[in-house]
């Protein structure tokens, strides 16, 4: 595994295993199975609906709580620096757990001009302990600028859709510049358009390794955070064999050349459902 170091020091795996539309009723077995195939970094979220199922799923584990990283996130419904802190509460109980490794706004639905309170509180949360790391998910520059501007701890992590056909380089290059991890979900684009490139096939072709090969090891060396989904165990192990190899300088630029600015997922500034 490798790691990447937040601003305040702490490690996160580079690689990780997201569950989003993962039933709850399903989560336990994929959790269980990702974290038997070496996965540390798990990553859900209220509006998934799995908390509990993630949170059995650590209990049966005899994984060491100091070795796993757990990511949650806070509900759109739950914004406002009181709902905020009682949805955390709720996010720990279900989970089992005394802390979490990350705690994020889901995203910042500008309409309703809540982030920066809520961001607040999830300064309160970090303060108490009981977030190792805080950040925001779905955020652009501009709130990203505002949350520096108004708030004392600055974002550990932006979780934001990221992948070749959408690599978003201005927001990269602004994370960067500020000591943001950017981490990427949906990197395989959920498995559609970008895995038949052929680009990607002719990448992966020549190294012997799949088209998510070539994907996963492409956001790792582009200095990304990166969490796949999938709840078949074969695929969970194809997607982590991903570093015993390394994309050279050549096949890392003809990828770069793939952005279309093309998303699976809402723009973050018109997402303002509740």
């Amino acid at each position: 595994m490798q790691y990447k170091t937040l601003n305040n020091g702490l490690r996160i795996p580079q690689l990780g295993y997201g569950v989003w539309k993962v039933p709850n009723e399903e989560a336990t077995e994929a959790v269980e199975q990702a974290l038997a195939a070496d996965y540390r970094l798990i990553d859900t979220a209220k509006v998934y609906g799995n908390e509990h199922g993630v949170g059995e799923a650590l209990a049966n584990s005899n994984v060491s709580r100091e070795d796993l990283f757990i990511t949650t996130k806070l509900a759109n419904a739950d914004q406002g620096y009181e709902n905020t802190l009682k949805a955390f509460d709720a996010s720990l109980e279900k989970l089992g757990l005394d802390y979490v490794d990350l705690y994020l706004i889901h995203w910042p639905t500008p309409k309703f001009d809540t982030y920066v309170e809520t961001y607040k509180a999830l300064e309160k949360i970090y303060k108490d302990g009981r977030a190792k790391a805080i950040g925001v998910c779905n955020f652009d520059i501009e709130h990203l600028n505002r949350i520096m501007d108004e708030c004392e701890v600055k974002p550990a992590v932006n979780q934001v859709e990221f992948h070749p056909y959408l690599q978003q380089k201005e927001l990269r290059q602004f994370c960067k510049d500020h000591d943001i991890q950017l981490e990427a979900y949906s990197p395989l684009m959920n498995g559609t358009k970008v895995m038949q490139n052929d680009v990607i096939q002719e990448i992966a072709d020549k190294y012997g390794k799949t088209p998510a090969q070539v994907i996963l090891r492409w956001h790792l060396q582009s200095d990304v955070v990166v969490i796949p989904k999938t709840v078949t165990p074969s695929r969970m192990q194809e997607n982590y064999d991903v570093f015993d190899f390394e994309l050279r300088k050549a096949d890392m630029d003809q990828i770069a050349t793939l952005d279309r600015n093309e998303r699976n997922n809402q723009v973050p500034s018109e997402n303002n459902n509740r």
